[in-house]
């Protein structure tokens, strides 16, 4: 569900009439609810609560909020006052999810290739736990927390060789995936880590792709990391917490519906039934996506002789990059429909390269120039994705609730953008 819809003719976001947001900041602008990223946050709370799993401490599971899919310090604030946690992969990330206010405590580090200081400043900053992807980071872990003096609470990821996901490039559990350890690298570097004095091994993760629209390769991944508990645990290893990732795919328009969190909660449930470990997720884009679109303007109507017709936007590749770069459909809907027959077009923007192209051959209501659209489920890696690509300006972003908004990140100013810059000495 999301708070997208229309009224009186005409698409609104909540109690906000789209139109008037672009209006007022210009476009293109990406428009997210605050009301729609708190009600997948509390659906999936309660499917877990419903579903009797519990969290390390004895309360519900770690929602680990994947702060890649929407970094925005608004919508990070507003889940962090619905108690969510934060899954980091880099510093900056890390600093992101502590200045919106999720405590350190509640911070999970992952990412294949994490640098010394990055590790330095988690451990110092008391973070949950780093996620362990490969034996050469856990010997620069334990360096680092030597020299803090400081023991390193992680978790070992494992790469479970079960590939899933809804496009290649977001598949991250395959055998030929850079993420994570073999199930015998895991079992040995868990061991080793234990010996170690300033490491502190709580707990093993995983995860396998992302926009999954079927439990079967989750259910296959988490029981073969069940397995990996046991097999810790006959050797004496105490094994506190399963992180299970996320991936758990959202409804694009054009694509089945997928596993609900009830039906996900109820395998994790009979998955990890009298295992005895506390459980953490780390959802992303099935928090984000329905949260937010792009709103883009119809520049003109470009129509060949031969037939083809372009509908040109303000709004180009470098705003929104998933079509480009994944195939990824986004439905296109018209803030203010008009009547009449609908039309076959390509729908693009206007940067100088093919690829700059949302969508080929789609039915389309009828549009003129000047007339707004809406990228529906563009909440998730849309804006984190954005880009200056042919020197033009980052969309900005608004937060929505009920009748009030806000712009959350400006649009910056050419002045502002080229400030950025500096001349060497000699071009002076």
């Amino acid at each position: 569900m999301n708070h997208f819809e229309l009224r009186d003719g005409e698409l609104f976001c909540e109690d906000t009439p789209l139109s008037r947001i672009a209006g007022s900041v210009g476009t293109p602008v990406y428009v997210y609810s605050s009301a729609t990223l708190e009600r997948h946050f509390q659906v999936l709370r309660s499917a877990f609560v419903e579903a009797g799993l519990k969290g390390e401490d004895g309360g519900p599971p770690l929602i680990a909020y994947a702060v890649k899919a929407n970094p925005n310090l608004a919508v990070l604030a507003t889940l962090a006052r619905m108690g969510a946690g934060a899954d980091t992969v880099s510093e900056g990330e890390i600093r992101r999810a502590l200045a919106a206010g999720i405590p350190p405590g509640r911070i999970v580090f992952s990412g294949a290739g994490k640098r010394e200081e990055e590790i330095r400043f988690a451990l110092e900053t008391g973070i949950s736990e780093i996620n362990v992807e490969s034996e050469p980071e856990l010997r620069l872990i334990a360096r680092v927390a030597l020299s803090l003096g400081r023991p390193a609470r992680l978790a070992v990821r494992v790469n479970p060789d079960v590939a899933a996901g809804g496009h290649a490039k977001i598949t991250t559990g395959g055998a030929g995936n850079k993420f994570g350890v073999s199930f015998s690298e895991a079992e040995r570097l868990y061991a080793e880590a234990a010996a170690d004095p300033w490491l502190q091994p709580v707990g093993l993760t995983c995860h396998i792709g992302s926009q999954i629209s079927s439990l079967a390769p989750l259910e296959a991944a988490f029981r073969r990391m069940r397995e990996l508990v046991e097999r810790l645990r006959a050797r004496g290893l105490p094994v506190l917490m399963l992180d299970l990732g996320g991936g758990l795919g959202v409804p694009y328009f054009n694509q089945p519906d997928p596993p609900s969190p009830a039906d996900y909660a109820a395998m994790v449930a009979r998955v990890t039934d009298g295992l005895g470990v506390g459980l953490a997720f780390e959802p992303g884009r099935v928090i984000a996506a329905n949260a937010g679109v792009l709103l883009a303007q119809v520049l003109h109507i470009h129509e060949r002789p031969e037939g083809r017709r372009f509908v040109v936007l303000d709004a180009a590749m470098n705003d929104l990059i998933r079509p480009a770069m994944y195939d990824a459909y986004h439905d296109i809907r018209p803030v203010r429909p008009r009547q009449g027959p609908s039309v076959i077009a390509d729908v693009v923007g206007p940067v100088c390269e093919t690829g700059d192209t949302f969508t080929r051959d789609r039915e389309l209501p009828p549009l003129e120039s000047g007339d707004l659209v809406a990228f529906m489920s563009a909440g998730a890696y849309g804006a984190s994705m954005s880009s200056e690509y042919n020197s033009r300006l980052m969309a900005p972003e608004v937060l929505v609730r009920g009748r009030d908004w806000a712009i959350v990140r400006p649009r910056p100013t050419y002045e502002e953008m080229l400030a950025r810059e500096a001349r060497p000495p000699w071009l002076d």
